[in-house]
């Protein structure tokens, strides 16, 4: 029987819902490389979840590769596709360094 989604409830992605969430993932880093970086590429998710917030909230723990070295990071993205413009936020958070990457579009 399925999870009972609520607004608020974190829950951990499967199936279509993780795929979708990791396609989200690949497209987010690709336009972050667009604009004044930097340029990730997710290596291996160990976990996603949702949440629906005033939008929808996806954390991901990944290994982030950017060209010359590999961080365990925690990566945000919130999306509220009815914004033409800020609709998309991501903000990365790296293991063992101080601050995080915070941009919106």
């Amino acid at each position: 029987m399925p999870a009972e989604h609520f607004c608020g409830g974190i829950r951990e992605l499967e199936g279509d819902e993780r795929k979708e969430a990791l396609e989200l993932l690949d497209a987010t880093l690709a336009q972050l490389a667009t604009g004044d970086g930097p340029s990730y590429k997710a290596l291996k998710v160990t976990s996603v979840t949702g949440q629906t917030v005033a939008g929808t909230l996806n954390t991901y723990e990944v290994e982030l590769d950017n060209g010359s070295e590999k961080k365990q990071c925690t990566v945000e993205i919130w999306t509220r596709v009815w914004l033409k413009e800020n609709g998309t936020n991501i903000k990365i958070m790296c293991a063992g360094e101080d601050g995080e990457l915070d941009r919106t579009w």
